[in-house]
């Protein structure tokens, strides 16, 4: 493993996330604009969820990655919960030494020590390194995901 920290996220680093959400063609073209009320609810909420967690990791004394991960209880895999991860990031200067990878690797590890079936997560079929990246982790795209806009 890298020289990171992993934590869990305080308020005073959203700023700092949102800025990792925008660091990247997908993220440039969505509204992530300074922290407003908005943010501040999702923040909050995400916080006081104990099945949620916004994870971020330092290096050096610099936020340069992120994710959140969320345990979702379930019926299927004998009632199991499973861990879905979204929103990972790393900062743009920082991608490719192998701070994704280990910030993966630390998150795959929580779920199984938390005894998750399973961990699953989304990635926009454009991103086509993303892809890559976590079939190298042992990811299978065997499903088809959908989303409806609301």
């Amino acid at each position: 493993m890298s020289d990171m920290i992993y934590r869990e996220a305080v308020r005073a680093d959203l700023p700092a996330v949102l800025a990792l959400l925008a660091d990247d063609v997908l993220g440039k073209a969505r509204d992530f604009t300074e922290v407003d009320d908005a943010y501040e609810r999702a923040f909050a909420a995400i916080d006081a969820d104990p099945r949620n967690q916004l994870i971020v990791a330092e290096q050096d004394g610099d936020l340069v990655g992120c994710l959140q991960i969320t345990y979702i209880p379930g019926l299927g895999r004998h009632g199991a919960e499973r861990s879905l991860i979204e929103s990972v990031r790393i900062r743009s200067d920082r991608r490719g030494q192998g701070l994704g990878r280990d910030l993966m690797t630390w998150a795959i590890d929580q779920a199984r020590e938390r005894g998750c079936a399973l961990v699953q997560l989304t990635t926009d079929k454009t991103r086509e390194d993303a892809h890559r990246f976590y079939l190298g982790l042992g990811f299978v795209a065997s499903h088809e995901g959908m989303k409806l806009a609301l």
